[in-house]
Order: C-alpha cells, then structure tokens, then sequence
C-alpha cells in the first residue's frame, strides 16, 4: 500500500450542535461534498483533545460558542473516496454567539434549521448525526 499522505487516514470531528430544537448548518464549498450542508467540523490535531477541536472548530468557522459536549458516534467513512477519514461525531448545545461566515472559502451560509426537515443535500457525516440522534446508534462502518 502506498505511503502518499493522499493515502492515509483522516481524523475527523464534527459537531451537531443544538438549539431550541434546530440543528446549525452550514452549505459546504471548496472540499469533498461540496455543496451539502453539514456541521461545524474539521480535522482533529494533533495532541488536540474530541471537545476542544469541537469548540476550536466552532468558533473558527462560525464564531459560536458551545457547551455541554458530548458523544453521539464513531463511523468509517469511505463515501467520499479517494478519502478516508475515521470521523468522531459529537453534540452539544449553543452557547452564544450569532453564526457568521468567517471562512469564505468554505462555507456559502450558516443558518438553523428544525432536526425533522433539513435541507438537503445533506454531508454524509451529518446524516449519520442525524440517525445516530434519533436512533440511538452509535457506530458505523461505511
């Protein structure tokens, strides 16, 4: 197998974040899955800890702040090949702070959206929060 860092495995970390019953969502551009709205979320660093990628990650990309960080599930995803990435999802509740578009490049929009009807289409990864929210799964191997 070949050693290209094109061929590794990711860590990723995304964050489903709750209030008043809607979810925050951002319409991804510049990266796989362009175009589908997805969570805040990146890649994990290192020695960097589950929650405090999710509130660097947060705060980074949308200017809001979190609390209450929790576990929801594991998944091995391959839909977006050639990447690979291990992807921790977790949930949380608002904190503070209006959602705003700090990375351009990245992100078309920010908006809260009700849990039952979602835009589409939707990040692999945040569909799988979704389910994982509703259907108390915890693990995927995809």
């Amino acid at each position: 197998m070949s050693d290209s860092l094109d061929n590794q495995v990711k860590v990723g970390v995304g964050v489903m974040i709750l209030k008043d019953g809607e979810i925050l969502l951002s319409k991804r551009k510049g990266s796989h899955g362009s175009g589908e709205y997805a969570f805040p979320g990146g890649h994990l660093e290192y020695m960097e800890g589950f929650e405090k990628c999710a509130k660097r990650e947060t705060k980074e990309e949308c200017g809001v702040e979190i609390q209450n960080v929790q576990f929801l599930f594991l998944a091995n995803i391959t839909k977006y090949a050639p990447k690979h990435y291990v992807h921790i999802g977790l949930i949380a509740n608002w904190k503070s702070g209006d959602p705003e578009i700090l990375e351009p490049e990245k992100s078309e929009s920010w908006g809260w959206y009700d849990l039952d009807s979602c835009p589409t289409p939707m990040f692999e990864m945040c569909r799988l929060s979704i389910e994982s929210y509703k259907n108390k799964v915890n693990y995927y191997d995809k």
